[in-house]
């Protein structure tokens, strides 16, 4: 029981700072947008380099935080072997990258059209490197159960980001983008002067052999992370290359950026669910009910998702507020965006089962046909629809890898989810929305009363057939 009990607080502790770091990183975005305008395209930089970043961030770790896990944990190697063998090969990697990416700088940054500003990608180049490294130390935390400094490292480097930009953008009403990479750049250095004790006190070994097993086992997990993190951030990768004004890509960018960040709600429910979610499909792998208890959450899962889609569009009035004007325009991307992240966490909740009978393969096939899908979509339609090709492509991308995880599923690994329920909770969803958007009111507090009286309809239409207010305990006791 109480190894229980410390799991569930260590979880909560890293499931907390992970979601809490999302939220005020969230914060970030109405600081960008008031102070750099559309027109001057400085957001759709950092949109752009910051993709560049996600993907060789999974590049350059090749899936070792997992593999030292693995290999620390399975009994045949000394973990700190293990831990100094996976440290060595990271850091000889990155700085590899990062010393070649410097030498070759003005090339790298001439393709990437920022010719005038090299300077923007090198940063970045070292906050890469530097963020790679960092990766196995932080891993080290975790595999000695240490979620306090774990998480105090991860809101140390968001607090710091946070007061910088506020410093600079918002008290000294700055408007120059090279500042937000800088500042990124004097906080992943100041993590790494913190995490000094973790790099030391220890002999540094680099077991080839070791090494040999390892890269076998992770590099399956980095063709996996490949196609996930390009589901992500293809689309802001591909746009400057194929939008056909070089100079109006960045502004473009920029807005479908920002407009996409508001639908990030989504995204933080998904990840909140996918922290109690995840032990729990494990833990529940042996019990004879378990079918019908994944059936269950995924059930809920959706009907939370549409709650959550539901009240951003009906409060989007309010919600705009959260980026600069200039932005705007690129709100119409925003219930796009929103039903592709649902389509990520439904595919998220399919994966188990492929999880679950070691069949892992069929995840890197989805992913992969679900990416091909995406990117093909971005060439072609970009030059001819802007951002909203992007907003669609995400959508189908995802669409398609959901469905075919559902349909291989169910030869597989059969789960009888209650799909007429999930249909009639769809289908109220799409009506109320339509409702919302097609009943012109003027007044923005008739509509914004319009619109909760929706949702209040919704929530009813919960309680009414999923959630019986006399199932509540305190509840049960007064209608008594």
């Amino acid at each position: 029981m109480s190894n229980l009990k410390s799991l569930a607080k260590d979880t909560a502790i890293y499931g907390l700072s992970s979601i809490v770091g999302r939220f005020l990183n969230y914060l970030l975005v109405p600081v960008y947008t008031m102070s750099l305008s559309a027109q001057s395209g400085g957001y759709g930089v950092v949109t752009n380099i910051y993709a560049w970043v996600a993907l060789l961030l999974v590049l350059l770790t090749c899936g070792m935080e997992t593999g030292f896990f693995r290999f620390a944990n399975k009994g045949d190697d000394d973990p700190m072997r293990v831990y100094s063998t996976t440290l060595l090969s990271i850091s000889i990697g990155s700085l590899t990258f990062l010393a070649l990416g410097l030498l070759f700088l003005q090339p790298i940054a001439n393709w990437l059209e920022y010719d005038e500003h090299p300077w923007y990608v090198g940063m970045m180049m070292i906050v890469v490197a530097m963020d790679a490294i960092q990766s196995i130390p932080f891993a080290y935390l975790r595999y000695k159960k240490r979620p306090i400094k774990f998480a105090a490292l991860k809101l140390l480097f968001i607090f710091l980001n946070i007061a910088l930009n506020l410093i600079y953008y918002v008290w000294m009403k700055g408007d120059d983008v090279a500042y937000a990479f800088l500042f990124n750049l004097v906080c992943t250095s100041t993590i790494m002067l913190c995490m000094i004790p973790e790099l030391r006190g220890f002999a540094y070994v680099l077991d080839r052999r070791l090494l040999k097993r390892m890269l076998a086992y992770c590099l399956p997990l980095l063709v996996l992370g490949i196609a996930g993190i390009l589901n992500q951030v293809v689309d802001k990768i591909i746009f400057p290359f194929v939008y056909p004004d070089e100079a109006e890509a960045t502004m473009q960018l920029g807005i479908y950026g920002a407009a996409s960040k508001i639908a990030m709600v989504m995204a933080m429910l998904t990840q909140a669910f996918r922290y109690a979610y995840e032990p729990f499909v494990f833990g529940k792998s042996r019990d004879k009910d378990n079918k019908q208890m994944y059936a269950q959450a995924m059930k809920f899962f959706i009907i939370f998702t549409l709650l959550a889609f539901l009240a951003v569009m009906f409060y989007m009035d309010i919600l705009r507020y959260v980026i600069g004007r200039d932005y705007w325009p690129g709100l119409r991307v925003v219930p796009i965006v929103m039903a592709a992240e649902i389509f990520m966490g439904i595919y998220f909740n399919l994966s188990f089962w492929y999880k679950l009978i070691d069949e892992t393969r069929w995840g890197a096939y989805f992913s992969l046909i679900g990416c091909t899908v995406l990117i093909l979509m971005n060439v072609l339609l970009i030059p001819k629809f802007s951002y909203m090709a992007c907003a669609w492509a995400g959508f189908c991308g995802y669409g398609v890898a959901m469905l075919l995880s559902y349909f291989v599923g169910q030869k597989k690994y059969p789960i009888q989810y209650d799909l007429k329920a999930i249909g009639s909770y769809v289908l109220l969803a799409a009506v109320l929305y339509m409702a919302a958007e097609f009943v012109p009111i003027e007044n923005v507090y008739l509509r914004l009363t319009y619109r909760t009286l929706l949702l209040f309809l919704f929530i009813a239409y919960i309680v009414k057939r999923d959630m019986p207010l006399k199932q509540i305990p305190i509840i049960n006791k007064l209608i008594k």
